[in-house]
Parts: structure tokens; sequence; C-alpha cells
């Protein structure tokens, strides 16, 4: 089954290509080869090209491990800010009454 193409808007194709050059100037500044950056992420040194030409296929899990492995700020914010923002979040489902919380429900399928 082929894959199906989505169209891509010209402005979400410019930040993935200043994303890519920004990843490929973090890798250069770290003096790692895209073979050395490949094997920390995990991924194929095609797929590192893919991204830092700004090609759309690359997952945006492995387009942030990439950026964060050579220190591209996501979002303007550091990491510890980043984290501060994901910690924040938790305390305040934890501060949720109960009752609007998602219930832990077992369904039994013995009807």
């Amino acid at each position: 089954m082929a894959q199906r193409e989505h169209p891509i808007s010209t402005s979400a194709t410019a930040a993935l290509q200043i994303l890519g050059s920004q990843i490929a100037a973090g890798r250069r500044n770290r003096r790692w080869t895209a073979r050395e950056l490949a094997g920390r992420a995990a991924i194929s040194p095609r797929t590192l090209r893919n991204v830092e030409q700004g090609i759309p296929s690359a997952s945006i899990g492995i387009v942030f491990e990439l950026a964060v492995l050579v220190g591209v700020p996501l979002y303007g914010a550091t990491e510890a800010q980043l984290r501060d923002v994901r910690i924040r979040a938790t305390d305040r489902l934890a501060l949720l009454p109960e009752r609007v919380r998602e219930p832990a429900i077992v369904i039994d399928g013995d009807f």
C-alpha cells in the first residue's frame, strides 16, 4: 500500500528547513559527524540527512530529540524551562478533584 502524501504549507516547509539547518549547525559546532549524531539518536544517517534538509518524513519525536542532542532550544526555552513546564502541568492535574479526573475503570468483558 502506497503511503499517502500530505500537503505541507509553505510556512511549515520553511520551519522544517530552519530547524533542520539549526540541527546541522549544532552538529557541526559539536564537531560530530552525521554518522555520530545518527548513532546517538539511534536513527540512520539518511534520516538525519532528511531532517537536516527539512524533508518532512521524520517523526516530530526524532526531530525534537536531534534538536535536544545538539543544543537547539525548543520553543525558545531551555531544557530546564521545558522540564519545569511539564512538572507544573502534572502538578495542576494532581490538584483536580477525583470526580474531574479520568476514572480508572476496569471493564470485565464477561457479560
